[in-house]
């Protein structure tokens, strides 16, 4: 059994915020990440959209974020079993990024629609 499992709520929620903190920490893509999040709730709040376009940006947001932490994960847990460089490890990587890759594809997809709704209203 690992340390974390069966765990209380609360002490899940640390280890979890901690996962988040390193990351923010040590991941610039999340750091960048984090700062167009900050930026997208204040265009958010200036242009009040209605409710589904705040879920809906919201949860590309945090696909995004999610996305990008798995990644990390993925590295970080790649790197300690296999140091050295490995083709299949370069694979396993590469589809970690492509996934950052398609979520921020989706996020951006998700702006520009609200975008065009902000024109066309």
């Amino acid at each position: 059994m690992t340390a974390h499992k069966n765990q209380s709520f609360p002490r899940r929620l640390r280890f979890a915020l901690s996962g988040l903190a390193h990351g923010l920490r040590a991941e610039s893509s999340l750091k960048i990440q984090a700062a167009v999040f900050v930026v997208t709730v204040i265009a958010m709040l200036l242009l009040r959209p209605g409710p589904l376009w705040w879920g809906l940006v919201m949860l590309a947001s945090a696909a995004v974020v999610a996305a990008e932490l798995f990644n990390t994960a993925i590295e970080h847990l790649a790197d300690h079993l296999h140091p050295q460089m490995h083709a299949q490890i370069r694979i396993v990587k590469d589809c970690a990024a492509a996934a950052v890759l398609v979520a921020v594809l989706g996020a951006l997809a998700v702006a520009l629609s609200l975008l065009v709704h902000l024109l066309t209203e």
